[in-house]
């Protein structure tokens, strides 16, 4: 019961194709809003470790879109955004990426985020 309460309150939202992918990175452009994507994959253990990690941090940054790509439902956008190794985790601003961490390291991904949120144009 209380895994269906955290997923329906989920603030990480599920890119399922390109078009999604296109959608919510081009409306987050446009709103000056930084994006996070996971990159991840059902079968990789690093990857669904992080997921509760990612959920929390999404839920503590509200003012960021946290996105999560399972590599094997989008394989075109992983291989386009060349994304070689799960977890991987992007961190944009204005359609550009700033930052990209490969594995999971909660701690360097903390450090990513209070970077994306203090990034200077």
């Amino acid at each position: 019961m209380a895994e269906l309460q955290q997923i329906m309150k989920s603030r990480v939202v599920k890119v399922d194709s390109e078009k999604t992918w296109d959608f919510f990175t081009s409306q987050a452009k446009k709103q000056g809003c930084p994006v996070i994507i996971h990159f991840t994959a059902s079968w990789c253990v690093p990857s669904v470790a992080m997921k509760p990690f990612f959920e929390r941090l999404a839920l503590k940054y509200q003012d960021i879109l946290f996105l999560r790509v399972d590599v094997d439902e989008v394989k075109e956008l992983a291989s386009k955004m060349e994304i070689k190794a799960m977890p991987t985790f992007l961190f944009m601003r204005e359609g550009a990426l700033v930052d990209k961490l490969v594995g999971a390291n909660p701690e360097k991904i903390k450090k990513s985020v209070v970077g994306l949120i203090n990034f200077n144009c």
